[in-house]
């Protein structure tokens, strides 16, 4: 009778692992890669096996995932994956949302934007998508004026009102808390700032309000939109549980978005 029991035992734990499936997501550093281990403990539960790949940058995790080297990746927001593929003829989608990562301003010069003086150097993001989404904070603060039709994509080149004659310098995200030695201020978003050891809540002069359309998504190929490690993928992330370390561990300075 025991042998029996053993034996099936021993089968039913083979054709588990034989229904369980594997994939690589891509993350950018930060809490984008450590809510991710634990989306993975619970994806693993429900038969799927995340191998996780950390990427140092915004550009890269697209191209793999669009290249095959990747199946899925959790790093941005909707504006920035539009961008990507209108730029470069990308064939990925949206399964899911994930978390608000509230871009903030810092400074290592003043304690608000109003002690900004005429000609002060602010730092934003180069790529399209961060940068036009960190002048809408300064906008959003009063700082500077757009026209009424230049949309989500702006650039320094829409403003209209400047009273303080801000310079604008276009540096890599990632670079972005180094160069506050250098600048008057900086918009930096939140992964590459709590990397730095700054928190968005309580480091930051000024921070993007709770309106913004930002939310990050789960990405995948759009012909495996429907797949079902893509649905256990999100079922994973959406985990009560998930939301729950989200709370605990950020306070506040990330979001759940679902």
């Amino acid at each position: 009778m025991k042998k029996l029991i053993l034996a099936a035992t021993l089968a039913a734990f083979a054709a588990g692992s034989a229904l369980a499936e594997d994939i690589k997501v891509g993350v950018s550093a930060g809490e984008h890669a450590k809510i991710m281990e634990k989306v993975a403990e619970v994806a693993k539960t429900k038969g799927l096996n995340i191998d996780i790949v950390e990427f140092s940058d915004y550009v890269v995790p697209n191209q793999a995932l669009n290249d095959g080297d990747i199946q899925a990746n959790s790093f941005q927001h909707q504006p920035y994956l539009d961008n990507q593929i209108a730029d470069r003829k990308f064939d990925l989608v949206s399964i899911g949302k994930t978390i608000t990562t509230p871009m903030g301003v810092y400074s290592k010069k003043v304690k608000s934007l109003d002690e900004l003086k005429e000609g002060s150097t602010v730092a934003i993001p180069n790529d399209p998508t961060n940068g036009g989404r960190a002048l809408l904070v300064l906008a959003a603060k009063g700082l500077i004026k757009f026209k009424p039709d230049a949309g989500i994509k702006v650039t320094p080149a829409d403003i209209i009102e400047n009273p303080k004659k801000i310079e604008f310098a276009e540096i890599d995200a990632a670079q972005l808390p180094r160069s506050l030695d250098d600048v008057d201020a900086a918009v930096i978003n939140t992964n590459y700032a709590m990397e730095a050891g700054l928190n968005p809540r309580k480091d930051s002069i000024a921070i993007e309000g709770d309106e913004s359309p930002y939310a990050n998504i789960i990405v995948v190929r759009t012909a495996d939109k429907d797949a079902s490690w893509a649905k256990t993928l999100v079922e994973a992330y959406h985990d009560d549980s998930i939301r729950k370390f989200i709370d605990e561990e950020y306070k506040g300075a990330i979001i759940a978005s679902w």
